[in-house]
């Protein structure tokens, strides 16, 4: 008895039990280990279904992989990993455009058809999607990966024909999948490959740093599809639920995340966007007498006499790596009677749960880290909100001014608490290019410059 299909339907419930092991930070390891599991298993059948063929080969790949893996795993800091996610999806989406490649060129080894013989039009068209949402994640992960990482800069408006050279692009790619389908020429497979690999670039390149979460989020989904329409090539029941589920839940994710940011996903692929304010008023330079600047004695004091604190940590943090510092500062305050907790906003940092995955690695508890519906009520009870490097989702212009790029998307109502420590480099506007109108907030007390210096020096005054 064949117990092989069993046995890779068993791997995709344990890809589904990760998933579910995703959905809390608490249980996040746990779905980590149910995902290998899975991968394990499906890998052993996959083996034992080519009886062994070219094991050794296959076994080299793999041991080569793992150790390049483990080794920039071990060396990468963790405010590097949106980096490492957008570079590990090029990667998946080039295999996969190979493998599109290798199946038309070699049908017989993947069981779709004998060399020299007319495929079926409809594996002509799972290769040829396959093919093409492989390349567009390539390249579109190789962007992000490069906004992310700081080499690419300014690139938002530089190109004013890119949408239209996209949607151009877009067409001819729809044309030349029609014509492999019916020529099943691998020149056309090629041209084909070509224009998807422009149009992923093409798609990223006009996106601003902003909206990167929600990119690295698509992107993911991207693979995901890649994995299925592979599947399907294959008749391989794991890879198509694995790149089903994974598909479905970036795209829900990315949905998700829109909301939150006040965005349709179809302004954020095409950059659409109100313009940025250029002050206070939407005009001029805004005048800054009126906002109150302190330094980390004056704020080791609010924080002392505090009786409650929330910690709302944003990009800043991750940038000056003061996770660690910060963690130090909240252990002294708690073991003085202050209740300390963490204020996450979905969208903080450059990919979805970046802030969890920071204050794990300087062991904060999850207990006291919660999403803004769990803890927003709570800042008008609080004595002191301590801002970190967040800004757009802490600007209450998304509730007061109709006319801000930011109005409707939800915030941590950080302006309720009785006084506002707000951590930041200097007073410039956020990603969005709107001045925080906290920063002019009477309770509100700016302290600025590198927030791991200014954590470590709050650390040494509460010592």
């Amino acid at each position: 008895m064949n117990f092989n299909p069993l046995f890779l339907l068993l791997a995709g419930f344990c890809f589904i039990f990760a998933l579910r092991g995703f959905s809390s930070a608490q249980t996040a390891r746990r779905g980590n280990l149910w995902g290998m599991g899975g991968m394990l298993l499906a890998l052993i059948v996959t083996l034992g279904m080519t009886g062994g063929y070219r094991l050794a080969g296959v076994l080299t790949a793999l041991a080569l992989g793992g150790a390049i893996g483990s080794a920039i795993a071990f060396r990468l800091p963790m405010a590097a990993l949106p980096q490492l996610v957008a570079a590990f999806h090029s990667l998946v989406g080039l295999a996969a455009t190979l493998i599109a490649i290798v199946m038309y060129a070699v049908p017989g080894a993947f069981k779709i058809g004998m060399p020299g013989t007319h495929l079926g039009r409809s594996v002509l068209l799972e290769i040829g999607l396959g093919a093409i949402i492989g390349a567009i994640t390539f390249t579109g992960s190789l962007v992000a990966f490069a906004k992310l990482q700081g080499i690419l800069k300014g690139t938002r408006g530089v190109l004013r024909l890119q949408p239209f050279l996209n949607a151009l692009t877009g067409l001819l790619i729809l044309g030349a999948l029609a014509g492999f389908i019916v020529l099943s020429d691998p020149l056309v497979l090629l041209i084909l490959i070509a224009l998807a690999f422009y149009l992923g670039a093409g798609l990223i390149l006009p996106i601003g740093g902003a909206d990167m979460p929600v990119v690295v989020s698509l992107l993911n989904s991207y693979s995901g599809w890649t994995a299925a329409a592979t599947g399907f090539t294959m008749n391989s029941a794991v890879l198509i639920i694995t790149g089903a589920l994974v598909g479905s839940s970036g795209a829900i994710l990315s949905s998700v995340m829109c909301k939150n940011m006040n965005r349709s996903l179809f302004s954020v692929l095409f950059g659409r966007r109100s313009p940025p304010q250029k002050g206070k008023e939407g005009g001029g330079k805004a005048d800054t007498s009126s906002i109150k600047v302190g330094n980390a004695e004056e704020a080791a004091a609010i924080l002392r006499h505090a009786s409650s604190v929330i910690i709302v940590p944003g990009y800043g943090m991750a940038v000056a790596q003061a996770q660690r510092a910060l963690q130090e500062m909240a252990a002294l305050l708690i073991q003085d009677g202050i209740r300390v907790r963490y204020a996450i906003h979905p969208v903080a940092g450059r990919m979805p749960g970046h802030m969890n995955v920071l204050l794990a690695e300087a062991n904060v508890s999850y207990d006291d880290v919660f999403e803004l519906d769990d803890i927003n009520a709570d800042f008008a009870c609080t004595d002191v909100a301590f801002v970190i490097g967040a800004n757009d989702v802490t600007n209450p212009a998304a509730h007061n001014d109709a006319a801000s790029p930011l109005y409707g998307m939800p915030i941590l109502n950080v302006e309720d608490a009785g006084t506002v420590l707000f951590v930041k480099r200097s007073l410039g506007a956020g990603y969005a290019g709107v001045d925080n109108e906290l920063f002019y907030n009477p309770k509100t007390m700016m302290i600025l410059g590198d927030a791991r210096k200014v954590c470590e020096g709050i650390v040494q005054t509460l010592k």
